[in-house]
């Protein structure tokens, strides 16, 4: 099967002007308050908030003050991701003030850069003798990674080359350190994240070197002799986080194990393998390679078949932040990283432009309104950095196997990648919504929006319409000089049992025109038709895989794209006593006085509850059980009201 498609043609955030009643707040929240909030942060000044000394690291490297580097030995990209999240902010609409507040945090940067173009306030600061001694722990080529993508960002919102300029001298820079020639080192990070950056640094350039390092990178991962284990061995065994020598290095947890193409299954930890994921869905399109095309479609049906959480969260345990195996998906224990999320909507977006399944949208979609925007408070300033699905507050307090799990979102962190990542994800959403080729224009997500797309060498500008999530009624129209046969493929998610579709008011038969999850209209348009796309949007109970031992017995409730949890906040403490009975109806209504407005569900459940005067803790008497009305909120919503449990899966009655 000749799956690739060269010709996909992606868009810029800046070609796609959303006015969406659900997601414009979000990106104005992200401009308005966001960016602001992390600025403070990352200039520690954020009262009661682990410090950040980011930007200070930057000051004493560039030799504007003296001190000591603080802060883990990748900190320079939180304000790398600072800077692309302002650039694609900037593209949504001017703002002088925070451009020249960019501008002069760029100029930092640009002072603390070396001569040869190497920058990295870490080993500036403390190392410079050790540069690229320990790829595996520390983190250089992601840090750069981070920082070509903001270069990018901000070059494509504003023109500026300044950063741009910084980071083509550093993967310059790169690319006379790592090749396969004499004198190079044949090494790769630890951390993914360089190889897609240097595909977006290509695409921009237009500079080939650029693309030919990327693919090195992936092509000489866990290849035999394997470059990480002899510089492992090289350094005596040991860490950069220190102790004894190791008695064996963990190439599985950064992926380097095997050559990527023999890879099949999601191992290690979680957000290094979606970002080399990404890098090599972008690299089978961009070099036409099916082997690798192959090799990401295998990698993705072990995730989203048997690792994935219901919110598209992924990453079961805290210990490396990392996958464990097939069907462990602890609710209570989770990790889930936000990052992780943001990685899986990456590695979507990119299998789309290689062949267009509508289950890679509903990943996107999945993740994006679930644990992507989960991350963040409705006020913008407070994060979660692991996303459980069962909260129970006294163990998160006292239990130290449950620590990380925190019951309310943190206003900062001291490894703070999450909060810039969700900032910059959700400025840049624009991109995710559409793709195009010579023929057909792909609709993936549906928000609110006006996009102009080319098709057969003339520009449609396209104007969607709708109240996702909290209803599947979308509508399309059209402006464009004249009219014009092209297709128009709309996703039909997942989770849709039925929908209707109307083209100028008249019910269309889609099924004949259903390919791969998209429904694929042809037609010679004009600036007068219309599509309304109908989405049915039922209450759904979903159970998981038998083999799934954490969810036995239980159910979780999902309308649309959304899925649903309970809170201590509607139902007081001991939600484990709560089982749904699923054979009663299950009611969505809108509610505009709760959590700034929101569909919830109402239904009907049994609580257990305790009869023992003597609170025997095992007795012979059952407990009492007792009817109840419930109600279920989004899960992204949770944890706005103050600390309380919280559970996505129930027991059923």
């Amino acid at each position: 099967m000749k799956s690739i498609q060269h010709s996909v043609h992606t868009l810029s955030p800046k070609q796609v002007h959303i006015n969406d009643h659900f997601w414009s707040q979000y990106q104005q929240l992200v401009k308005d308050v966001v960016i602001p909030y992390q600025y403070d942060a990352l200039h520690d000044r954020v009262p009661d908030a682990e410090p950040s000394r980011a930007i200070r690291n930057f000051e004493i490297a560039a030799g504007r003050q003296d001190g000591e580097f603080h802060g883990f030995v990748f900190q320079d990209t939180d304000v790398a991701k600072w800077i692309e999240a302002v650039g694609y902010a900037l593209m949504l609409s001017p703002d002088p003030q925070l451009e020249q507040m960019t501008d002069d945090v760029i100029a930092l940067i640009a002072e603390a850069q070396g001569e040869d173009g190497y920058l990295n306030t870490y080993f500036t600061i403390k190392e410079p003798d050790q540069r690229w001694t320990n790829l595996v722990d520390c983190h250089e080529l992601y840090t750069a990674g981070h920082m070509i993508e903001a270069g990018v960002a901000y070059y494509e919102a504003t023109g500026k080359r300044q950063l741009l300029d910084v980071v083509c001298r550093l993967a310059d820079y790169i690319d006379e350190q790592f090749g396969p020639e004499p004198g190079q080192m044949r090494g790769y990070d630890g951390h993914q994240e360089i190889e897609l950056a240097l595909v977006k640094l290509y695409r921009l350039t237009k500079e080939e070197r650029y693309l030919k390092l990327s693919q090195f990178f992936i092509d000489e991962r866990g290849q035999a002799p394997n470059y990480l284990e002899q510089e492992w061995e090289k350094r005596g065994r040991y860490s950069f986080y220190g102790g004894k020598p190791q008695e064996r290095i963990n190439l599985e947890y950064c992926q380097a194990h095997q050559p990527v193409r023999e890879q099949k299954v999601a191992t290690g930890h979680a957000v290094r393998a979606v970002y080399m994921y990404t890098a090599m869905a972008d690299l089978a399109r961009l070099t036409e390679d099916e082997r690798l095309h192959e090799a990401c479609r295998t990698l993705w049906r072990n995730i989203v078949d048997r690792q994935m959480y219901i919110t598209g969260g992924i990453g079961s345990t805290r210990h490396g932040e990392a996958f464990t195996f097939d069907y462990d998906l602890p609710n209570d224990t989770i990790y889930s990283e936000t990052c992780a999320a943001v990685g899986m909507v990456f590695f979507a977006h990119r299998m789309l432009q290689l062949e267009p399944r509508a289950e890679y949208g509903d990943m996107m979609e999945r993740a994006l309104y679930n644990n992507v925007i989960g991350g963040m408070s409705q006020d913008g300033k407070h994060y979660f950095y692991v996303n459980p699905l069962e909260v129970w507050p006294a163990a998160s307090h006292h239990n130290p196997d449950r620590e990380h799990v925190k019951p309310v979102r943190q206003k900062w962190f001291g490894c703070s990648c999450c909060p810039p990542n969700v900032a910059r994800l959700i400025a840049s959403l624009g991109q995710y919504v559409y793709t195009s080729d010579e023929e057909t224009i792909y609709t993936h997500l549906f928000i609110g929006s006006e996009s102009t797309l080319s098709v057969k060498g003339a520009d449609v500008t396209v104007q969607q319409t709708t109240n996702y999530p909290w209803d599947g009624n979308t509508s399309f129209s059209f402006q464009m000089e004249q009219s014009l046969s092209f297709t128009l493929a709309l996703r039909l998610p997942g989770w849709c049992q039925k929908g209707q579709l109307l083209v100028n008011g008249q019910i269309v038969d889609y099924a004949a025109m259903l390919r791969d999850g998209y429904v694929y209209i042809q037609r010679e348009w004009s600036a007068t038709d219309t599509v309304e796309w109908r989405l049915q949007m039922d209450v759904q109970v979903l159970y998981a895989h038998p083999e799934l031992r954490a969810n036995a017995g239980r159910v979780a409730i999902q309308r649309g794209p959304l899925v649903y949890c309970v809170e201590q906040a509607d139902h007081g403490d001991q939600l484990a006593s709560l089982a749904v009975m699923t054979e009663a109806s299950l009611e969505a209504y809108y509610d505009s006085s709760l959590l700034g407005g929101c569909t919830v569900i109402k239904g009907q459940a049994i609580r257990e509850q305790n009869v023992d005067a003597e609170h025997a803790l095992y007795r012979l008497q059952p407990p009492k059980r007792v009817e109840q009305a419930f109600i279920a909120v989004p899960y992204f919503l949770w944890g706005n009201r103050g600390e309380g449990e919280m559970s996505v899966w129930l027991r059923k009655a």
